[in-house]
């Protein structure tokens, strides 16, 4: 049965909300073609709803074509080109469309747990009240010196990481700042990115012209070999936690990746470190630029899980080589954060707050992985599956012990109100990522479902 909350619809009308959540399905491939959908009045009941609405839902999608209706047998999904992009992390719905979920074990949770609300407007009226008047005058293309100082400080003391102010680039978010590196380093070069792997950088690469190679990931990241005979001369990677699979990059290993840099005057790397500030065993993993020697690693990171997904800044870190190219190219730009909120985290990172809301968001993600797996290990899952790459990040790997393929399974599960989101969804290549093994994005599972929905799932590895 189809399961949205409709009080999540904002300012839109019922019917409308229940064709967009509908459509969406459609769309992303949750409802395929030929699929019947229930009844007018049994979709009614169990959305709690007028049948009108249901009824009005139903002939907009027909009208459009995403339905068709047989005379007293019902409506069915029309065959219609799914636009699901592989390797897009879970959990982007807009919100207005983002249907109700019994289990959502795939979705990449709200990022806002623990967020400081009282004392960050306490810094922003302050930041109101010294600033003034030069809030609104234009600002430095790469950020208000305040902040750059602030992230300066923070990446010697937290990443190890040396930094002048001037080789920090402050944007709106990673995907401004992907936009940035391959307008600097050039769309004439070949970029090499993980797979599996997060394909949003892929996607800016390649809109902007550049070409893009898929390298596998092993155990220890990327194979040099692999890398040596790829022909990339852009490397983008996650040494630190590697997304999905959560590989760290030996040192060896990461060397040998900096020799290959420093082998030929184009070749850099790009160093994306999301993700990485929460590591529950041993002390973080010092980053590739900290050891970097000749000037090869561009470093990216962001605010966006650390505190909110909205609050949309991330920072760039350049080799000081790469200074006066950025001036030339890229320096006309206009900064793309408010002034109010570059200045208001400056303050909440100078201040020490931010260090201590880690420190806090750190503890509470710990437990809050704690409790899921235990609650898997208590339920009919238990010895029908392992738990993998729990030790740092805000997801873990579960294989799973079933010889149900992962499509087949994912389909059954969405059918019963429980998304998967397994890590083959997230390869370029077939045959790179290990089957039967899911994702598990644990920061906005609803722990009062969690059993229920684990038993359900539970009962689908045989089927």
């Amino acid at each position: 049965m189809l399961t949205y909350d409709l009080e999540q619809r904002g300012n839109l009308a019922r019917y409308d909300y229940l064709y967009r959540c509908i459509r969406e399905d459609i769309l992303s491939g949750r409802l395929r073609p030929g699929e019947r959908l229930p009844s007018k009045r049994s979709l009614a009941a169990h959305l709690s709803t007028a049948v009108v609405t249901v009824e009005n839902a139903y002939a907009q999608l027909e009208a459009e074509g995403y339905l068709y209706a047989r005379e007293k047998r019902g409506y069915y999904v029309a065959p219609v080109e799914a636009h699901t992009l592989k390797g897009e992390p879970p959990g982007q719905e807009p919100e207005q469309i983002r249907p109700q979920w019994l289990l959502d074990l795939g979705g990449l949770g709200s990022g806002t747990e623990g967020f400081p609300f009282s004392l960050w407007a306490r810094l922003t009226r302050r930041v109101l009240t010294q600033r003034g008047e030069q809030l609104l005058r234009a600002m430095p293309p790469n950020g208000v010196m305040e902040l750059r100082q602030a992230i300066s400080r923070h990446l010697y003391h937290v990443r190890g990481i040396s930094a002048a102010p001037e080789q920090i680039v402050v944007g709106a978010g990673t995907e401004y700042l992907y936009n940035l590196l391959v307008q600097l380093l050039g769309r004439d070069r070949i970029y090499g990115l993980e797979d599996p792997g997060y394909s949003k950088a892929e996607r800016i690469y390649t809109l902007s012209g550049a070409r893009c190679l898929s390298l596998p990931v092993e155990e220890g990241g990327v194979p040099l070999e692999e890398l040596e005979k790829s022909g990339c001369q852009i490397l983008h990677i996650s040494p630190n936690h590697q997304f999905p699979t959560g590989t760290v990059t030996p040192i060896s290993r990461r060397q040998g990746i900096l020799r290959w840099a420093g082998a030929e005057a184009e070749r850099y790397i790009i160093e994306d470190d999301y993700d990485s500030e929460f590591r529950f065993t041993g002390r973080p993993i010092p980053t590739l630029q900290s050891i970097d020697q000749e000037g090869k690693v561009l470093y990216v990171n962001t605010f966006s899980r650390t505190l909110a997904p909205s609050l949309r800044i991330g920072y760039l870190v350049l080799p000081r080589s790469l200074l006066k190219e950025y001036e030339r190219r890229l320096g006309f730009y206009s900064s793309t954060v408010p002034a109010i909120e570059q200045y208001t985290l400056a303050l909440f990172l100078e201040e020490g707050h931010f260090e201590r809301h880690l420190n806090r968001m750190r503890v509470f993600y710990r437990n809050r992985r704690d409790q899921v797996i235990a609650a898997i290990q208590h339920s009919p899952l238990a010895g029908r599956c392992q738990v993998m790459g729990e030790e740092a990040g805000l997801h873990f790997l579960l294989h799973l012990d079933t010889q149900v393929e992962d499509t087949q399974l994912e389909a059954a599960a969405r059918a019963q109100g429980i998304r998967l989101s397994f890590l083959t969804q997230y390869e370029q290549v077939p045959g790179r990522a290990s089957p039967h093994t899911l994702v598990v994005s644990y920061p906005g599972l609803d722990e009062e479902k969690l059993g229920g929905g684990l038993e359900v799932l539970a009962k689908l590895l045989d089927k």
